[in-house]
C-alpha cells in the first residue's frame, strides 16, 4: 500500500538500442535500456520545435528476460514503472547520481518482425533514435544493486 502516496510513470517511446542484460549477485536478470519520448512546442518565433527526451529503464526478473528476447532498438514500447532515485561513489570516489524508471510493466507497441505504424517512423527522425553522449553508460560495474 503507498500510504496516501503515489509513485508512478507511464511513458511511449522508441528504444535507443537493445536492451543490455546483466545478472545480479542473486542471480536474477536484469535488464537496462533507454527510451526516447518527443514533445513539440512552439517558441518565441512561432516556429514548431521537438525536443527529445532520454529516459533510463530498469527492468527485473521476467521483465529483464522479456526484453532480452523480444525488444530491439527503434521499437515502439509502452513503460509503466516508479522513478527512482540512486546517489554512489564511484572507483574514483566521486559522487554519482541517477534517476531511472524501474518497470513493473512492459509491452511492445511493435511488432517483433517489424513496425505497426509506418508513417510515424518515418517522420522521426533517425538522429532521434541515437543516445546521446551525455547518457551515462549502464554496465557501470561500480553500481550497487
Amino acid at each position: 500500500m503507498s500510504r496516501g502516496t503515489v509513485n508512478k510513470i507511464l511513458i511511449i517511446g522508441r528504444l535507443g538500442a537493445d536492451p543490455e542484460v546483466r545478472y545480479a549477485p542473486s542471480g536474477n536478470p536484469v535488464a537496462n535500456f533507454n527510451v526516447a519520448t518527443n514533445h513539440s512546442y512552439k517558441d518565441r518565433d512561432g516556429n514548431f520545435q521537438e525536443q527529445t527526451d532520454w529516459h533510463r529503464v530498469v527492468a527485473w526478473t521476467r521483465l529483464a528476460e522479456f526484453a532480452k528476447q523480444y525488444l530491439k532498438k527503434g521499437m515502439r514500447v509502452y513503460v509503466e514503472g516508479r522513478l527512482q532515485y540512486r546517489e554512489w561513489q564511484d572507483q574514483n570516489g566521486a559522487k554519482r547520481t541517477a534517476t531511472e524508471i524501474v518497470a513493473n510493466d512492459v509491452q511492445m507497441l511493435d511488432s517483433p518482425g517489424g513496425r505497426t505504424d509506418s508513417a510515424e517512423t518515418e517522420k522521426m527522425p533517425k538522429k532521434d533514435l541515437e543516445v546521446p553522449d551525455d547518457i551515462e553508460p549502464t554496465e557501470d560495474d561500480s553500481v550497487p544493486f
